[in-house]
């Protein structure tokens, strides 16, 4: 069994739902299903009493403008959205929902441009693409002041604690089994 972490569950595929909608975690990122079946997944996950992001790229069928987002919120009052994108950031606010701007480290340029980007557009959460980079992770969380979420490639409970160890105030992560006891 697992400690307890900060785990945010990451569902990547319909077979996970129903682990999900048993596990003990409170937040979703929700990467799977489509515009028609949406209704169905944000009610069965909101009566399990789960947050629920919406990864704007990765949920079938939706736009990825205001109107987009303003739907979400209105129609299937989703807690919040996940995107790369910074136009979509702005949207979430005005419609009243969260935001968790995502963001891919590869090289130093990435992570300045990522910096800028993410105090031009003021996200409520960042999330740190791999998750397995400690000097990264401190040295992001450093210069932004919006809670940390860092996923990607998260395999062990040792990654997990090195992760928070670097400051890091989430961990999401896909695997079912990491997330019993959260």
């Amino acid at each position: 069994m697992l400690k307890k972490y900060p785990i945010i569950a990451s569902v990547t595929k319909d077979d996970q739902l129903a682990k999900v909608l048993e596990s003990d975690v409170t937040r979703v990122n929700l990467m799977t299903g489509h515009i028609g079946n949406l209704e169905s997944i944000m009610g069965q996950l909101h009566q399990a009493g789960k947050q629920v992001y919406v990864h704007l790229e990765m949920v079938g069928g939706l736009g990825r403008d205001a109107h987009a987002v303003g739907y979400l919120a209105e129609k299937f009052k989703v807690d919040g959205i996940v995107t790369t994108k910074s136009n979509a950031v702005a949207a979430a606010r005005q419609a009243g929902i969260k935001s968790i701007q995502r963001i891919f480290i590869i090289d130093t340029a990435a992570l300045q441009t990522a910096v800028r980007m993410i105090n031009s557009t003021q996200p409520d959460e960042v999330e740190l693409m791999p998750g397995l980079m400690p000097r990264v992770i401190k040295e992001l969380k450093s210069t932004i002041k919006q809670p940390l979420i860092v996923g990607g490639l998260i395999r062990y409970e040792k990654e997990i604690v090195e992760a928070l160890d670097s400051g890091a105030d989430y961990i999401s992560i896909g695997d079912p089994s990491m997330w019993s006891g959260h």
